[in-house]
Formats: C-alpha cells, structure tokens, sequence
C-alpha cells in the first residue's frame, strides 16, 4: 500500500483528525478537509468525528465517502469528540486540525519528520490567526516582529508571542494545529472530558493537562519523553467576528483561569503554570509598556483585563467546591 507521496517517507504514519460540531462551519470544514488531501504527505487515514449533532453527520458522511466519519461516542464535547478518534486511529500518530483551520502545504511533513527521534511523544506547530478585518485593538500585536504574533493571541487559538521562533521543547502542544504518539494515549489515557470546550463554551486547557500527565508518567517509569513545537508545520485558523469583541476576551480570559484552576488540581501546580509564570512576569510587562508607548491605550487595556479576569477565574476555580463550568461574572465594557 502508498501510504505516502514518493518524495521522502515520514518516519511514521499518521491518522489525521478533524472534530467538527456545527453546520454553520461548513465551509471551513471543507477547507479543512481539502487542506489535509493537498498535502505532499498522505495520511493513513483521515477521521472525522461529529460532536453529537446527527444532521451534520449524514451531511459530513454523504460530502467525504473516502473518509472515515463517526459520531461523538463520548461525553459531549471536544475532549469526548478527540477521545473518539483516537479509539479508531489506526496510525503510530495521532494528529488533530481544528474544524475552522486550514493546513499550509508542508504542514504534515513538517509535524511527522521529528518523530524520526524515539524520544519526541508529541509534535505540535504554528496557528497564524486569520482575522475578519486587521487586528483589532483588544488583540495587540508588536508590527515590528517578523512572525505577526501578539501576546493575546491564545484568546482566539493561534501562536502567540512567547513561543519559539524554531523547533524547541515546551511544556504542551496548541490544540488547532498538535500531534502525538498513539502509544501516548495507551500509555496515560485519553483527553480530561471534565474540562475543555463543549460547543462556543470558551473553555480549555485539556491539552495542556494530557501533555503534563504523560511527561509525569513516563517519567515516573524512568522515561523522559519530549514534547516539540515545530514552527514549520503551519496552519491558518479563521477567527470569527464574535471573538475580536471585548466581551469574548473577557469570556474567554476567564475561562481560561477556570481552566487552569482545574488543571492544576489534576497534575499539580507547578506543572501547570509552569509556563504561565515567565509568560505574566515578562511579555506581558514588555506589551503593556510598547503599547502605551506607541499610544494606544485601549490595547494596553486589553492586556490588564486580560490578566485581570484570567487572575480571577483561577482564583475562583481554586475554591472548594468550585468547577470549571463556573459562570462568567457581569463586568462593564471595556
């Protein structure tokens, strides 16, 4: 069988997963769809997995025969959705598109080549946000870096300033655009179905949580394993109108606490904030001053409240008795 293109087989192969849970992302999923088949490196397979929505099942059934489609056989959710795939994948990699991302050519390769090295578990890459007008101002960016990154951009899924600039161990993959090893999910289970998004419920973190339970339990077996960020293996993730509002970043920032708060519960605190700490005590000062200094008061703004409500959703999700599906509190506008 031709799993690959004759130009240079990956060292491993790879079932390619998209979960998807709503008709009016339709378009996106087809271009997600297409942006897999374009690749210079063919799957094992391509899933894709129905979060608990019959219709867009027959419809996503009768559009891609060729490809294997299921419905959510779990928790609703995309935890439960991924958890699904990863029963089903037949590939040593297990690799995750979002539903509204498309796939840049070389992407797969990209993600694949590093498995050639035994240790490397998970491979993630670079999410470039695909605004619906510029970037708006509760979102700043610095204009003078070359890789048009901005310290908020985690609020909407994409790379954000911070990360790498080339290929280097880090603590968890980005969801959107992340691979890992199948023997991972043997290994430690599949994705935390208690935390994570469900639907436009903006939280997250179940990533985050996987990637530092398998580091603690290979290494609890003697085992050090390494976890990648390959800014090669690129994808463009479409950033809808709703997300690029004040009140989404509110949302979402306090999720994100929420998020945290329950991670750290799961594996620990020092795991999970261990990259979080550098991240407020360094870029987050150096925007703030960049964005003052160039007079735009409103995105410095953005970067306070953003602290501010993530600040307040972890501590809330710290309390006894709290869980990560705690109301957003009414604030004002910014």
């Amino acid at each position: 069988m031709n799993l690959f293109e004759p130009v240079g087989a990956p060292p491993v192969t790879a079932s390619v997963v998209v979960c998807v849970y709503t008709e009016k992302r339709w378009a996106d999923i087809v271009a997600a769809v297409e942006s897999v088949a374009a690749q210079d490196v063919r799957p094992l397979e391509t899933i894709v997995v129905v979060d608990h929505n019959p219709a867009l099942l027959d419809r996503a059934r009768e559009a891609f025969p060729e490809l294997v489609v299921v419905a959510n056989a779990h928790k609703q959710g995309l935890s439960g959705a991924r958890n699904t795939a990863v029963e089903l994948a037949k590939g040593e990699v297990v690799v995750f598109l979002d539903d509204d991302a498309s796939a840049r050519p070389g992407w797969l390769r990209a993600l694949l080549e590093p498995y050639a090295d035994p240790a490397v578990a998970g491979v993630g890459g670079v999410a470039h946000p695909r605004f619906p007008g510029g970037r708006p101002v509760m979102l700043p960016g610095d204009a003078l870096s070359d890789h048009g990154t901005g310290e908020l951009d985690w609020v909407v899924g994409c790379t954000y300033t911070g990360q790498p600039t080339a290929q280097a161990e880090v603590r968890n993959l980005m969801g959107c655009n992340m691979s890992l090893r199948a023997e991972v999910f043997k290994r430690v289970g599949g994705f935390a179905e208690d935390i994570g998004r469900i639907g436009k419920n903006p939280l997250g973190c179940e990533e985050t949580e996987l990637c530092i339970r398998a580091r603690q339990a290979y290494r609890a077996d003697g085992r050090d394993i390494k976890i990648l960020f390959e800014p090669r293996a690129a994808v463009d993730h479409r950033v809808s109108e709703d997300r690029v509002e004040w009140a989404y970043l509110r949302r979402r920032s306090w999720a994100e606490g929420l998020s945290k708060a329950a991670v750290s519960k799961l594996v620990g605190q020092g795991d999970a904030l261990s990259t979080e700490r550098g991240y407020v005590a360094t870029v987050l000062p150096r925007a703030v001053l960049r964005e003052v200094r160039a007079g735009r008061p409103a995105s410095a703004a953005a970067v306070v409240v953003c602290l501010g409500f993530t600040t307040a959703g972890y501590v809330r999700g710290k309390l006894p008795g709290a869980t990560a599906h705690v109301s957003l509190p009414a604030a004002n506008g910014a």
